[in-house]
């Protein structure tokens, strides 16, 4: 393969910029678009400019060679789909406002994908029809679409990004644990190269169903996930996945239950205060509504209500706060007062820790009135138990019961066992060994190759500017002319020498620009190693500097290419 030519700033599509984007919340924000890696061209949408092109797809590279290694097949599916594979699996109606929606000219329904299950179950199924063809794993790198409601933090959450979506089709469950076990190994693999610190960390597998999820997250500032991490154990989960298992108390020596007047207490504050007891002796009962039917949810005082975690558990239903006219059409819910003892038509929905045989101080759905020694299970029942509360830092581990810690992370992977869902509602069967068919059983397993850019980034980058590792970076070394006639003449022809060896050369060999401005931007930009043709250009001595470390060495010419060459 011929070596790639001696990239020149002169000549790039690039500008580098001294100050940071008005709109710009998020450090990889800031400085890919500083550093001229990528421009915004609206909301949620963006370019990638030469440099930001050869990161991407570096990390496209490394994705692509840890999927072969395992044995996928690469293919590339549209981006533009047709409704009727998704009315199937109810993910048209499903997916809500995310999905972007179009009609063609004869009024067809299509839209763009926001991912491909559907898809590439038809085509297996199109393409397989027995046993013998499976097992088989199918892979792409496309562009995928979601209309963010409000895209933000630059291509950490936009409305068009790239990603690698892989799916796996076996004949059983077991098939299916291997196929999940060899994504899991790999997507390791993929990481480490990439040179990004990670989390692996059980997840839910919300609209995409099926069983055993987990996400592989970055610890990043900038992340829009809260994981959970047991500073004691391996446990770590996002906190939407943590769960605790319902531990039943005797309830046996509790009185029986007794209204207590408590005017002017709407709140947990003003009850906790007036009673002189914690909040955590208190029963919260929140309303929503769920496709127009009252539920009540109901937690300790003290904790808030995560309403993800409710409208994943109803999920696809709609999940709605109730109003000033719920509570007129309801008399027998009193605004502030509402308790889970004698609801009528309304389901109950609780947290493990209202667990069977705990008493609790509660509403009595009268105004002006709570009621204490009220037993779950004995004075109400819980109609499903579900984790719905704001996990919080020193909240026990449910492994090992040690306080958790929270730390903030961007997803930059998922895997999932989806099995039957969308085989079922496709009808994707194939003959097996006894002549019968046997329905299939998949895989599905994502990695946010855009995403990746922006989490090394957030994790790499220090207070000059980027900081690429070296798989990753958009060339081997970043060579600076300082200025004069001579030390241009010394860079490019070091630069040509270096291409000609196969080494990836950036050489800064812009006219009219001064050497603190290169210096500046050689830092911005973040290439591994700077290579400085400086005052000693005319002894044909250069400057080594490590872009991570800031170390410095003098080298000769000679030095410096035997070095910068060495495998």
């Amino acid at each position: 393969m011929a070596n790639a030519p001696v990239q020149r700033m002169s000549q790039l599509m690039a500008k580098t910029l001294r100050d940071d984007p008005a709109d710009a919340e998020v450090l990889s924000h800031k400085l890919l678009v500083r550093a001229g890696y990528v421009r915004r061209t609206a909301a949620g949408i963006w370019t990638w400019l030469p440099l930001g092109k050869k990161v991407l797809a570096n990390v496209e590279r490394i994705v692509r060679e840890e999927m072969d290694a395992i044995g996928a097949q690469e293919v590339l599916l549209p981006a533009l789909l047709p409704r009727e594979p998704y009315d199937a699996t109810g993910r048209w109606d499903e997916y809500g406002a995310e999905l972007f929606r179009l009609q063609d000219r004869k009024g067809g329904d299509y839209l763009l994908g926001p991912t491909h299950e559907e898809i590439f179950t038809l085509m297996v199924k199109d393409q397989a029809s027995s046993y013998k063809d499976l097992p088989v794993i199918l892979y792409q790198i496309q562009t995928k679409f979601r209309d963010e409601a409000r895209p933000r933090a630059g291509i950490l959450r936009g409305r068009e990004f790239l990603m690698k979506d892989s799916y796996s089709f076996d004949l059983d469950d077991d098939g299916l644990a291997q196929s999940y076990a060899l994504h899991r190994k790999a997507y390791q693999r993929i990481f480490e190269r990439l040179g990004l610190d990670y989390r692996i960390c059980a997840a839910t597998a919300g609209a995409m169903g099926g069983s055993k999820s987990e996400e592989f997250l970055a610890p990043a500032e900038a992340g829009e996930d809260t994981f959970a991490d047991c500073p004691n154990c391996d446990f770590a989960a996002n906190t939407e996945a943590v769960s605790y298992e319902l531990k039943p108390v005797d309830a046996a020596g509790t009185p029986a239950a007794e209204d207590i007047p408590t005017p002017d207490t709407p709140t947990i504050e003003t009850l906790a205060a007036q009673l002189g007891v914690p909040a955590s002796a208190t029963l919260k009962n929140l309303l929503v509504k769920v496709d127009g039917e009252i539920v009540a949810v109901g937690v300790p005082g003290d904790r808030e209500v995560d309403m993800g975690k409710v409208e994943a558990h109803f999920a696809p239903a709609e999940v709605e706060m109730v109003t000033e006219a719920d509570f007129i059409a309801r008399p027998d819910l009193v605004r502030g007062y509402v308790g889970p003892q004698g609801l009528d038509k309304v389901t109950y929905v609780a947290d493990p820790r209202v667990a069977p045989g705990t008493a609790w101080i509660t509403g009595a759905n009268k105004a002006d009135t709570h009621a204490k020694n009220v037993v779950a299970g004995r004075d109400f029942e819980v109609d499903a138990y579900v984790d719905v509360v704001v996990v919080e830092e020193g909240d026990p581990c449910p492994k090992c019961g040690t306080g958790l810690k929270l730390d903030r992370a961007i997803e930059i992977g998922h895997i999932f066992q989806l099995g039957r869902k969308y085989a079922d509602a496709l009808k994707l069967d194939v003959l097996g060994q006894n002549g019968k068919p046997v329905r299939v059983t998949m895989g599905s397993y994502g990695v946010g190759v855009s995403r990746a850019v922006a989490a090394l980034a957030e994790q790499t980058a220090d207070d000059k500017g980027l900081c690429w590792p070296q798989e990753v970076a958009p060339a081997d070394v970043h060579v600076v002319a300082a200025g004069k006639a001579l030390q241009t003449e010394l860079a490019l022809e070091v630069s040509e020498k270096l291409a000609a060896a196969g080494v990836r050369v950036l050489v800064d060999d812009r006219a009219g620009v001064s050497p603190g401005v290169k210096f500046t931007d050689s830092e911005l930009i973040g290439v591994p190693r700077i290579l400085v043709a400086g005052r000693r250009s005319a002894d044909r001595v250069l400057e080594l500097k490590d872009r991570r470390t800031g170390e410095r060495e003098e080298l000769t010419v000679d030095e410096a290419i035997a070095r910068l060459t060495a495998r």
